[in-house]
């Protein structure tokens, strides 16, 4: 069974910056693909950025320049660092990891429990 593990959510100015982690434990294949997904209130779930297992990323226009998704192989551990924070990053934000990036991006891995990210203005 895996299990997604969360931290470093919280309140912040605009402007600032937060670092999200995120520990797994379980199936090795199953953190082939880790990424970070949002839900704003009244929003759809967006994927905000992945990063394989080789370490190749991709984001979302709207972070891009922003936001820095890395990992730990060696911990199973994913970061997502955001920094210049505006007051829309304002979501929950889901770890996932899946053994392929389409098992990400449709929303077919492994969930964290989530963790509240907020931007005041």
């Amino acid at each position: 069974q895996v299990q997604l593990a969360e931290s470093g959510g919280g309140l912040v100015q605009a402007g600032g910056s937060l670092r999200l982690s995120c520990a797994a434990s379980g199936s090795i294949v199953s953190f082939n693909v880790m990424g970070w997904f949002r839900q704003a209130p009244g929003k759809q779930r967006e994927l905000v950025a992945a990063i394989t297992s080789g370490g190749i990323a991709n984001y979302v226009d709207s972070v891009k320049e922003r936001f820095t998704i890395s990992r730990d192989n060696a911990k199973n551990t994913v970061y997502l660092q955001m920094n210049s924070l505006k007051p829309e990053d304002t979501a929950v934000y889901y770890c996932s990891s899946a053994s392929t990036s389409l098992e990400l991006r449709y929303r077919r891995g492994y969930w964290g429990q989530g963790t509240q990210v907020t931007v005041s203005s």
